[in-house]
């Protein structure tokens, strides 16, 4: 089985090298799509071996973007501040023939004991609400990602949307491998916060409260920018 890894980045010179480093020996390509980086970004991934595209800026839009150029047989997005664990190719072998799809177990790369609540807190939804976040690097059979519709052009939980849809196409999993991502924004923002307000924010996304208007209470702490409507 041949995965392609599809990378979204903007601006993450800093962090590309580590999430590539994990997923190169073992993955039959590294597809990096960026959004209009003002940094070295594409630079660094065309020297890292990645094949580099270009897209309009939005997460969901580069993932498809990188979904269409991917030639492997699997697909699995993987977020430039995340890592993967050793373990996860054998892993993704191993998945039963029914499984269409799933993602990691969720890791923050701190060694603060607040990382526990996070990472607990992540587990909880995925056990309750079956939602797991691109950061646990999201993975699919080919054939599924198209039945799914792909990953649809929204502002934010493009993951979530794109999750509920591959549900309905057949069984998902939760590998055991983690995901390994940077604990930047709880570190900025404070675990208990930015937990809670990510759980109410998915909350208030499966009761149908448009996209756009989460994303605008999401980025509310980080810019005064206006933010579009819902028409």
């Amino acid at each position: 089985m041949k995965v392609s890894v599809v990378i979204p980045t903007l601006d993450e010179e800093r962090w590309l090298p580590g999430a590539i480093a994990s997923v190169r020996d073992d993955a039959f390509e590294v597809v990096v799509v960026d959004g209009g980086s003002s940094d070295r970004t594409r630079e660094k991934a065309a020297a890292l071996g990645a094949r580099a595209f270009q897209a309009s800026r939005g997460r969901g839009t580069q993932l498809h973007r990188g979904a269409c150029e991917a030639r492997g047989d699997l697909l699995l997005f993987l977020h430039a501040d995340t890592r993967l664990e050793a373990g996860w190719l054998e892993a993704l072998h191993g998945l039963g023939p029914r499984v269409v799809g799933g993602a990691f177990r969720f890791a923050l790369d701190t060694e603060r004991a607040s990382r526990r609540y996070a990472e607990w807190a992540v587990g909880l939804r995925c056990r309750v609400l079956g939602v797991p976040y691109g950061d646990q690097a999201i993975f699919c059979r080919r054939e599924a990602y198209a039945a799914a519709g792909g990953f649809p052009p929204e502002p934010l939980f493009e993951d979530v949307a794109f999750v509920r849809r591959l549900r309905r196409v057949g069984p998902t999993v939760l590998l055991p491998p983690r995901a390994v991502t940077s604990a930047r924004r709880w570190e900025r923002e404070g675990s208990a916060f930015t937990t809670l307000r990510n759980n109410a924010l998915v909350l208030l996304f499966l009761a149908g409260v448009c996209p756009r208007r989460l994303a605008a209470v999401y980025e509310s702490g980080r810019s005064q920018r206006p933010s579009p409507g819902c028409g």
